[in-house]
């Protein structure tokens, strides 16, 4: 008995040395590109391309520079971060709304034709996001979006709503019909099944659900740097490509410019973490 017992903890441990082996190259060629930017981030100017490991004289006066608008690259900081946060915000709730009344109509009200409605949505992700920048542009165009927030926030949430849909749906088909039947039986109307019953169940993937459609717009550059030309209305993410449009590119304020704007997302994904995998994988697995 204690042989089988110490083969097994050998072949424990022999799994998790093996898990290790690859889990730390893997995490430290993920976190070099960020340490990377820290270290830009809190040197000066002079010293950002010595190659030392850590900075000799690590500094703030980056950030005071950004936050204070003191660089002609930043005169429209916190104009331009304001713009990703509306644009973000806007989407995750939009695509938040239609996606959870598509996934009610289609898995609990059986909708005639939902499933082949959802299956088309889901076909457009067939074809490259990046091929479908141009038609964006010109349908935009057509309807005299451009240049304004409603562009981006249209074209970011026919991005993510076929996706968001999907997860809703395999999300709602694992919840007991019988809790519909009885709130049926007790007279409720579909407007209170899906209010009273429908949401309250759905919590984890409606907030992981709107995490990921919010996301997806703070972090977009394509569509943003098409659909938006005007300093004042692009998103941060877009003006940091400005950045690198000098000869003499100044890379510690946009090594700090790019820190802030990363900071949002990690507070959005720490907060609301316990409920990204139960969202995102519920009705993956059938029982």
């Amino acid at each position: 008995m204690n042989s089988i017992a110490q083969q097994a903890w050998w072949q424990k441990v022999s799994t998790e040395a093996k898990l290790l082996l690859i889990g730390i190259p893997v995490l430290l060629w993920t976190m070099a590109p960020i340490y990377h930017m820290m270290l830009f981030a809190f040197s000066a100017k002079d010293s950002a391309m010595s190659g030392a490991l850590w900075p000799a004289q690590p500094t703030l006066n980056n950030f005071a520079i950004v936050f204070g608008q003191k660089h002609f690259y930043l005169h429209h900081f916190w104009q331009q971060f304001g713009n990703s946060l509306i644009i973000a915000v806007a989407t995750g709730a939009l695509t938040l709304f239609i996606a959870t009344c598509a996934a009610f109509a289609i898995s609990r009200l059986k909708v005639r034709g939902g499933g082949l409605v959802m299956n088309l949505a889901l076909f457009t992700y067939f074809i490259p996001a990046a091929f479908l920048a141009v038609p964006m542009y010109r349908t935009m165009g057509n309807y005299g979006l451009l240049n304004s927030h409603a562009a981006m926030i249209f074209a970011m949430v026919t991005l993510a709503s076929p996706y968001a849909i999907w997860v809703l749906k395999q999300a709602s088909d694992k919840l007991p019909y019988e809790l519909d039947e009885a709130a049926v039986m007790d007279g409720a109307s579909p407007w209170q099944l899906f209010r009273l019953v429908y949401l309250p169940l759905m919590v984890p993937s409606l907030v992981a659900v709107g995490t990921y459609a919010l996301l997806l717009a703070w972090n977009e550059y394509l569509y943003a740097f098409l659909l938006l030309s005007r300093d004042t209305d692009v998103t941060l993410g877009v003006a940091l490509g400005n950045f690198l449009a000098a000869d003499d590119s100044p890379w510690e304020l946009l090594m700090a410019t790019g820190l802030v704007y990363s900071l949002p997302p990690v507070v959005i994904y720490y907060v609301f973490k316990r409920y990204m995998v139960s969202g995102l994988t519920a009705g993956a697995v059938k029982s």
